[in-house]
């Protein structure tokens, strides 16, 4: 069975009817750019082969009912009118918060239900495969004027308004504009977008995420004190975003001797060679017919990402560094940070040896086993039937 004919017959269970159609959105991996897109800075991000399918229909009785194939038992079922931050909460958030910002769009109401394999957790952004699935169900459905770049906003707002996570528009661009065999250049402040080739497989190469087996959570935590922190450098520096400064030496008036001084200038410093990284990927796809030369490039992203903006985890380094000790080409955590996953770029006949490696070395250090898989550059979102 398919998994639109999966999530056709989940949805004739739950609702004893027929869906106006089934939805796709995948979750994505991001190549290089992380914590750029809210500084209006660089990034690269492929679409995952994993996606959330949701099944819709609209309905005419005013009320929002919410079904997961993943959390049977808990349906959710509100008056639109009664929709809010927080209400409902947890995995409903998401498709809810949508719903909300399109109210207008089915004042009688909507069922929705959802079927996904975006690993959760592993800051591989199932978060916005679940909102984005659903945006592009609405738009198809009651908003057929609204854009892409409409959706993102959409499943954004979703996201930061309804659910309260500060994400910027990195995890629903790359669900809804990449496209299969390559990865999507985004310039975060003007939207404008390139897609770049990667085509892994005729280098002989392969994309591994490493989920280290810790979770992260967007809505609370860590990401949104970093974000905090690169809005007070933002403010000392004088400028609009950290993507104005033009390098690491104009950093130098927010060293002033303190520890918040010291706090920042690592922060932006972060912000500043990593918008440098994303440019330089960039440059080596479309220049060179080596894939495997970006590799490096994403190793000193992972030293960045675990010295300046302090956002690795023990488990998340032992995992970069086992990757290279096995001879991978590069490697770097990926996503949020505070758990989650590696990526990791490596010839296709070592995959699984270097993936042996680091579930060996995780054993070693008493950790949780590690699952690994390879994925290759995928389609975004749309729609199966």
């Amino acid at each position: 069975m398919s998994a639109a004919d999966r999530a056709r017959q989940a949805f004739a269970e739950a609702f004893g009817g027929q869906p106006e159609g089934i939805w796709a959105a995948p979750g994505r991996v991001n190549v290089i750019g992380e914590h750029t897109d809210y500084n209006e800075g660089f990034v690269l991000p492929v679409a995952l082969p994993h996606t959330t399918r949701a099944a819709v229909a609209r309905r005419d009785d005013g009320l929002v009912a919410l079904v997961s194939a993943q959390h049977p038992g808990d349906r959710v079922e509100l008056p639109v009118a009664e929709l809010a931050p927080g209400r409902p909460d947890g995995w409903a958030g998401y498709p809810a918060g949508v719903v909300d910002v399109l109210r207008d769009r089915v004042p009688g109401g909507v069922s929705v239900l959802v079927d996904g394999d975006v690993p959760a957790g592993m800051g591989l952004s199932s978060s916005a495969a679940l909102s984005c699935s659903v945006a592009l169900a609405l738009r198809d459905l009651a908003a057929p004027e609204l854009a892409v770049a409409d959706l993102v906003d959409v499943a954004r707002r979703a996201e930061n308004d309804f659910v309260g996570a500060p994400t910027g528009i990195l995890d629903q661009s790359a669900s809804l504009l990449c496209t299969a065999g390559h990865a999507l250049f985004l310039d975060t402040r003007d939207r404008g977008s390139e897609q770049v080739p990667l085509d892994l497989r005729a280098a002989g190469l392969e994309l591994l995420v490493v989920d280290t087996g810790t979770t992260h959570d967007h809505a609370t935590g860590g990401y949104g004190d970093r974000r905090r922190e690169c809005e007070q450098a933002t403010e000392r520096l004088g400028v609009r975003a950290l993507r104005d400064v033009p390098d690491v030496a104009a950093l130098a008036p927010l060293d002033d001797g303190t520890p918040e001084g010291g706090v920042l200038l690592r922060r932006a410093r972060h912000i500043v060679t990593e918008n440098a990284r994303v440019l330089e990927v960039v440059r080596i796809l479309r220049e060179t017919a080596d894939p495997a030369a970006i590799g490096p490039v994403l190793t000193a992203g992972h030293a960045s990402l675990r010295d300046d903006f302090e956002i690795s985890t023990v488990e998340l380094d032992t995992a970069v560094a086992t990757a290279l000790e096995a001879g991978a080409t590069g490697a770097r955590m990926v996503g949020g940070g505070f758990g989650g996953s590696a990526v990791v770029l490596v010839d296709a006949g070592r995959t699984g040896t270097v993936a042996r490696a680091i579930t060996d070395r995780f054993a070693q250090r008493g950790f949780a086993p590690p699952r690994a898989f390879a994925v290759v550059p995928a389609a975004g979102a749309r729609r199966l039937a």
